[in-house]
């Protein structure tokens, strides 16, 4: 497909679309784990974070169809991201102890790997969108770059005005873990026949899992404090 062709500008506008479609829940993983670092490290953070997940993604291209199809690998990706959303909730702002060089790390790694488990299934729209241009992928994920660093600077700013948006995003994590869970290569037939009511309670029950426990881990931290 010719850089210049009307072809190529359509698609990548699909890709564009997609990408915004798809980069909501990104926004919120890059929001969560930023959030609690110092603001002068947050967008070394927030631009190696996603640099990361933009690699990865299109290495990600060129596997997705055969990924979804080893079994239990989604279901492993679901447990990582309900660890990740219990962990994003549970984090204590007073974590002074940790060294600023140690939790940018920490944020960035979070940042890629949590983006990483979200794409697996979400990276085929776009593989079909860019019909094989490895030119045309490249060209949709960079410019989605500057709407995803956008977004997730904007939900930071909210976390900071409502709390409440910490627990929100945690969640997220779980209904998204959920979904991956139940679209396994390994359950993926029997849940069809069987139980498709688990599509709806899946993602459900992923919620209260990383709600629950990030909130009880909260009061647990809170509780074990020394005073003053």
């Amino acid at each position: 497909m010719e850089f210049a062709t009307p072809q190529f500008w359509l698609a990548g506008l699909e890709i564009i679309i997609i990408n915004i479609l798809l980069s909501g829940d990104n926004a919120v993983v890059i929001a969560l784990a930023c959030r609690n670092l110092p603001k002068k490290q947050r967008m070394v953070a927030i631009f190696w974070g996603v640099i990361g997940a933009v690699v990865l993604r299109i290495v990600l291209m060129f596997f997705a169809v055969k990924l979804l199809q080893i079994p239990y690998l989604q279901l492993v990706g679901s447990a990582l991201l309900l660890w990740i959303g219990i962990k994003l909730i549970a984090e204590e702002e007073g974590e002074h102890d940790v060294q600023a060089s140690d939790r940018l790390l920490s944020a960035v790694k979070t940042v890629i790997v949590a983006d990483l488990v979200m794409s697996i299934d979400n990276v085929i729209g776009v593989a079909g969108a860019a019909k094989g241009s490895l030119a045309l992928l490249i060209f949709g994920l960079v410019i989605s770059i500057p709407l995803v660093v956008l977004g997730s600077q904007l939900i930071m700013k909210l976390i900071e005005r409502f709390p409440i948006l910490i627990m929100a995003g945690g969640g997220l994590l779980g209904y998204i873990a959920g979904e991956i869970a139940v679209e396994d290569a390994a359950i993926r037939g029997w849940v069809a026949a069987n139980a498709p009511y688990l599509h709806y309670l899946g993602p459900a029950v992923g919620v209260v899992i990383v709600v629950g426990a990030g909130v009880w881990l909260t009061r647990r931290s809170k509780r074990g404090a020394p005073a003053g």
